[in-house]
């Protein structure tokens, strides 16, 4: 190894280890722990710092009883939902970059609304919605989880229409006219719950991101309010902001 840049010795030792891995086929074994830091002439705690690194951006994996080993960052693709010159929604921006998307809706049914989506929706409290949960995949692997609510007076067909595939927005403009016109987004950090960790194939505990948006028309009236529960590892939030003088 060299001598170390400047800055913080793991991260040093973790830019030599990215290369040295990158030239490792697929599956191969990182030597032991203690081989490495001789080599390196570093602290165990310092190592595994820089492996750490490694591991969260997807060059390694531990295992437990077989070590860690080389694999390959998957495909990182970035949920979009896009506001500004449109109103789309997620599966529409995912499919134009070339994603193959996929949809399993885990609940559809009128429900009162809860207060915090009451309030969201300038609903009076426990008025009904129509609650839509689905789980979201890219390619295959588990992005997100999507929970969205409509006033079940205004759109009654959503509780019935199938939204395994296409996208809510487009259903809303086809069916009703709608007038999806402002959003308004909210991203904070959140833990996954057991059973949500394991749609998403993830340790319970894990930090999820939280998108919460609520979209209103022209006039300002609140239309539907959804908020999704992102994996970060594999998702990406994306803001475009406009300034237009207005």
């Amino acid at each position: 190894m060299t001598a170390a840049t400047a800055g913080p010795k793991y991260l040093s030792v973790r830019e030599h280890l990215r290369r040295r891995v990158a030239a490792m086929p697929e599956g191969a074994l990182l030597p032991p722990e203690p081989t490495l830091c001789a080599e390196y002439g570093v602290s165990r705690i310092t190592l595994r710092r820089a492996v750490d690194g490694l591991v969260a951006d997807g060059h390694l994996v531990r295992e437990q009883g077989r070590g860690t080993y080389v694999t390959r960052p998957a495909i990182r693709h970035e949920y979009r939902e896009s506001f500004v010159h449109r109103i789309a929604g997620w599966s529409s921006v995912m499919a134009e970059q070339g994603a193959q998307v996929g949809t399993a809706v885990l609940q559809q049914r009128v429900v009162p609304a809860p207060a915090t989506v009451a309030a969201e929706l300038s609903l009076d409290v426990a008025e009904d919605v129509v609650e839509l949960e689905r789980l979201r995949s890219v390619d295959g692997a588990p992005n997100h989880v999507a929970h969205s609510f409509l006033p079940a007076e205004r759109y009654p067909r959503a509780a019935e229409e199938d939204f395994s595939e296409g996208s809510l927005y487009d259903f809303l403009r086809r069916e009703y006219g709608a007038d999806l016109a402002h959003a308004r987004i909210v991203v904070d950090v959140g833990t996954a719950a057991p059973d949500e960790a394991d749609l998403l194939r993830i340790p319970a505990g894990s930090p999820l991101l939280v998108v919460r948006t609520t979209v209103r028309d022209s006039a300002g009236n609140p239309l539907v309010h959804s908020f999704s529960r992102l994996r970060p590892d594999v998702s990406q939030v994306e803001f475009e902001v406009s300034v237009t003088g207005r």
